[in-house]
């Protein structure tokens, strides 16, 4: 009778809890249109990928488009926040449109988790309790590569990113640890498709490399162009301008680039091969390093799920910066400005099964944290 009894109170127990689970709403503003689309559909469908894969039926996300445009962005934002009441708000793309939205959501109490933009402000003197960045801070792949240029000898770069924060927190972080002199410094304009005026001016600089930033469309024109032009002088770049999502498009050649990431497909752990065979059988292409980090959010959110109820904004904060979850970056943690502390890798673009991607052929950071940390008061 006890074994019947005890049985009986542990169904009931357990029926209970699910009964009582609660619905957790998330809204996702993410750019699904114009030049910049392949960069939100990435995060999105990583996202999506984990939820599906957790089974969990009291998620409930809402997907909407920002276009790239900040103004819009902060309308989603606040119908989001206001309307549909939702518990955490991700998935923004550009640090411009996240600085136009990050802070009077955090203000009001709602939870922001980054998939991609870093602004250094929000890093810094900006930072929230209610804000965490799962993809990094903006300057760090950056910072890499200026690292890189230094073991590459290389003494006079010419460097390029758009005129928006995560342009100016690139070229930052590039300079912050490359030790040689400039050939030249050029802020862009964002969405830029011509770049013959920037080509000539490398061209006439004397350079022995070239260090660019431009995400998306923008990177694939100038790679177009530039290889086009016939200039040798070898490129850089951070993982943004050669990953999956852009690589098709540009070609061969992007073929022996050198570019940094905080995450490769060739990582070896149990977490990564499981997730880039699940992100291959369901979407019939390789992920690239943004649907991993909507991978990793959405995953960093179910854990935090597990623990706490997301109405309780203290535990469920706890349980977020705990990060208690399979990262396939493989070790995850956040520092004191719930940004993450993490490796930084040196990748080659390489031909594989006739597809470009990367491999990983050095390691630039080990347990990496930003340099705004030390600005933030929490």
């Amino acid at each position: 009778m006890k074994t019947i009894a005890a049985a009986a109170l542990v169904a009931g127990l357990a029926f209970s809890a699910q009964a009582m689970a609660e619905p957790v709403k998330i809204g996702m503003i993410t750019t699904l249109s114009g030049g910049g689309a392949g960069l939100g559909i990435d995060i999105r469908d990583g996202f999506l990928l984990a939820i599906k894969e957790s089974g969990n039926k009291d998620i409930k996300v809402i997907v909407e488009d920002d276009a790239q445009k900040p103004e819009l962005a902060v309308q989603i934002a606040d119908k989001m926040v206001q309307s549909e009441k939702v518990d955490i708000l991700t998935g923004i793309v550009w640090s411009n449109l996240a600085m136009a939205v990050v802070p009077g959501v955090v203000g009001q109490g709602t939870f922001y988790l980054s998939t991609n933009a870093g602004p250094s402000a929000l890093a810094g003197e900006k930072c929230n309790p209610n804000y965490f960045n799962v993809a990094y801070q903006n300057d760090n792949l950056h910072e890499a590569m200026g690292n890189y240029a230094n073991t590459a000898n290389y003494k006079k770069t010419f460097i390029l990113a758009p005129n928006y924060p995560a342009g100016t927190d690139a070229l930052t972080g590039f300079k912050r640890f490359y030790k040689g002199a400039l050939a030249g410094e050029l802020y862009t304009k964002v969405g830029q498709t011509d770049y013959a005026t920037e080509i000539a001016q490398i061209r006439a600089s004397g350079a022995d490399s070239v260090y660019f930033f431009l995400p998306g469309g923008m990177g694939i024109a100038f790679m177009k162009q530039y290889s086009q032009s016939g200039i040798s002088t070898p490129v850089m770049g951070p993982g943004f301008s050669f990953d999956q999502d852009v690589l098709g498009a540009i070609g061969d050649a992007a073929l022996g680039v050198k570019n940094s990431s905080h995450w490769s497909k060739d990582l070896d752990n149990a977490a990564n091969k499981k997730y880039v065979a699940a992100f291959k059988a369901e979407y019939k292409r390789l992920p690239s390093l943004y649907a991993t980090q909507g991978y990793d959010t959405a995953n960093l959110i179910l854990s935090a799920v597990a623990k706490a109820s997301v109405k309780d904004k203290d535990a469920f904060r706890a349980a977020l910066k705990e990060a208690k979850f399979d990262s396939v970056r493989g070790k995850f943690k956040f520092g004191n400005n719930n940004h993450p502390i993490q490796d930084i890798y040196v990748r080659e673009v390489i031909k594989e099964d006739g597809v470009l991607t990367n491999k990983i052929v050095a390691t630039s950071f080990t347990d990496h944290q930003d340099a705004y940390a030390a600005n933030c008061k929490m």
